[in-house]
């Protein structure tokens, strides 16, 4: 049996997907509505990492898990942890973040992941963490621009980040899960190439058929984005990410993808074509 946490999120639910098929799968939600996955054995458990009799119910029974936390002011990675080890899990999987490993990179996200780490490998327990660059799929946050104005606005628009599709991820994910993999790894997982959000917009033109306009922020504008859906602490903490990748830090292309999964990463432009509904 393997969990799956985060099976409503970007990666999760493909985690979940890929294994539902042939897998014994056991899926941890708060919305068990949004967790429809086929298979023969896919059971969704209602709960959250607060809530300690839905984590006994989870994970009870349950060889291996694939661990997602996004609360970064909660300790759900060591609740889980915790829960996990008095149930007899023997294997996390973990979704961290590349950053955790730039000694520039000290803000508040990149601190709480590096404790997150240090957690799971202090826990006894077998481990795989995946430290991935940015998602291909952030770019959905300039879906709603590009269809109404044709444009998209971001922050340094020829900074350059070695983005990966999410699909790499959870197929790197599901690898260590099944046991294709050894535990004790450290996966850096990007896509094949830096690129800025320049070349992501003249992609997504491409794509579409239509000339599509980039609109520099700066960082004030930018800034004051950030702080109409997150709190400020962590509005801050991406704008210091932002000066990182501008500075260089994110342009690096791992090797990961390709030696786990023996094929190439798959690029922007593919990502771009396979979601090109979502801009249309």
């Amino acid at each position: 049996m393997i969990l799956v946490t985060g099976a409503t999120g970007t990666v999760g639910r493909e985690v979940a997907r890929l294994l539902a098929p042939a897998h014994p799968v056991r899926v941890l939600t708060r919305r068990p509505e949004l967790a429809a996955f086929q298979g023969p054995d896919v059971t969704v458990v209602r709960g959250g990492f607060t809530d300690p009799e839905s984590l006994h119910r989870a994970l009870t029974g349950v060889h291996a898990a694939f661990l997602v936390t996004n609360r970064v002011t909660e300790e759900d990675d060591a609740r889980f942890i915790e829960a996990a080890r008095a149930c007899g899990v023997r294997h996390l999987v973990k979704l961290s973040a590349a950053a955790v490993e730039d000694p520039e990179a000290d803000d508040l996200v990149t601190r709480w992941q590096r404790a997150n780490e240090r957690t799971l490998r202090e826990s006894g327990l077998e481990w795989t963490l995946l430290r991935p660059r940015s998602f291909m799929s952030n770019t959905l946050s300039w879906a709603s621009a590009i269809r109404s104005d044709g444009v998209v606005r971001a922050l340094y628009g020829e900074s350059a980040n070695a983005c990966v599709d999410p699909r790499d991820i959870a197929e790197v994910a599901v690898h260590a899960l099944t046991g294709d993999g050894k535990g004790g790894r450290v996966h850096a997982l990007s896509g094949p190439a830096a690129v800025t959000a320049l070349e992501q917009t003249a992609a997504l033109s491409e794509v579409l058929g239509r000339p599509l306009r980039f609109e520099e922020l700066g960082p004030e504008r930018a800034r004051s984005a950030l702080l109409d859906r997150y709190p400020e602490a962590i509005a801050d903490a991406l704008m210091h990410s932002a000066e990182r990748q501008r500075a260089g830090a994110k342009a690096r292309v791992d090797s990961a993808v390709p030696e786990v999964l023996g094929r190439p990463a798959r690029t922007f432009a593919t990502w771009a074509a396979d979601h090109a509904g979502a801009f249309a």
